[in-house]
């Protein structure tokens, strides 16, 4: 059974005098130790759910309570905060920043040496410690931001987009790193990349208009939602209005028994004119009528792939199509 680390009720936001709410009624609990993902489209309300979790700003209605904390009692120093534009002093080193960051959480000069020095050589900047920040790139600011809200070991580490300012290479090391600190501590990130919460993510909540319209374990959201795929691609044949082709295609062999068949939608990929997605009741009579057809069709065949729905399915699902 899983042991609450914060609870969140009935959280509200109305801004001014606006009749609009940008947050209305959301509650969810997070897991002591978990690791959960924040999604939703811009203007979900993601940044502002944070920002109250964080402190800097008020609820209009509702409550968070933390784990053993009394109700109305400050549980800052409980967080860890990483911001997606994290600001910084730019005459300073980033070690002394580190440093200067965990004295003001109270601890002695000697252990913020220490931990600071830890920290920066953990996030991958050790060897740009004593080199001014002014002077980083945004990726090397970003995790300094994650050395700066690991400083005080918080119960709760909670970042806001964590890789967007990352190259490719330096994502894939505050993920492994992100998959190690999910050991030691609980965390909630937010995210536009849905294949991250796949990856790392124990629990998902998903936003839209500042509403939860989905939230659970990953594990049981995916049993309850997979749908079997087939991912579809023909060639693109120069003079040949290859789109038009797989579209005729696909009605032809959906459409008149989709009450029957084993095929029960599709999608055509908006990025790709020749591609398309199938949704499927049975994989394997899916896959013979889908050969099928090809063949009596004559149409090229590139990519024939069979999988699952993925998060990013569900997603669109629930958002975009509800």
């Amino acid at each position: 059974m899983m042991t609450k680390l914060l609870e969140v009720d009935k959280l509200t936001k109305q801004f001014g005098g606006s009749s609009a709410k940008a947050l209305q009624d959301v509650s969810f609990s997070l897991g002591e130790g978990r690791c959960t993902a924040l999604l939703g489209p811009n203007g979900a309300g993601k940044t502002t759910t944070i920002r109250m979790l964080t402190g800097l700003l008020a609820p209009t209605s509702g409550s968070i309570r933390f784990q053993d904390v009394q109700q109305g009692a400050d549980h800052r120093a409980l967080i860890g905060y990483l911001p997606q534009t994290p600001a910084f002093h730019g005459w300073m080193s980033g070690l002394e920043f580190a440093q200067y960051a965990a004295e003001l959480c109270g601890m002695g000069r000697r252990e913020a040496a220490q931990r600071s020095a830890e920290l920066l050589e953990r996030v991958g900047i050790g060897a740009a410690g004593k080199r001014r920040i002014a002077g980083y790139s945004g990726g090397m600011k970003q995790r300094l931001g994650l050395a700066q809200a690991l400083i005080h070991r918080p119960k709760l580490l909670i970042l806001d987009e964590p890789v967007s300012a990352l190259d490719p290479i330096g994502r894939r090391d505050v993920m492994e790193l992100l998959g190690e600190l999910k050991q030691e501590t609980s965390i909630l990130f937010s995210t536009h990349v849905l294949h991250d919460a796949e990856e790392l993510c124990d629990d998902v909540l998903i936003m839209e208009s500042g509403r939860i319209v989905l939230q659970g374990p990953l594990s049981r959201i995916r049993a309850e939602n997979r749908e079997p795929v087939l991912l579809l691609e023909i060639e693109n044949e120069a003079g040949s209005d290859s789109r038009e082709a797989l579209s005729r295609w696909l009605k032809a062999i959906v459409e008149p028994t989709a009450d029957q068949s084993s095929i029960i939608r599709y999608e055509l990929d908006p990025l790709n004119s020749c591609a398309a997605k199938l949704i499927v009741r049975d994989i394997n009579e899916a896959r013979r009528l889908v050969l099928e057809q090809l063949l009596e069709w004559n149409l090229p065949v590139t990519k024939l792939e069979i999988g699952y729905s993925t998060l990013e399915d569900l997603f669109m699902k629930v958002v975009i199509h509800k």
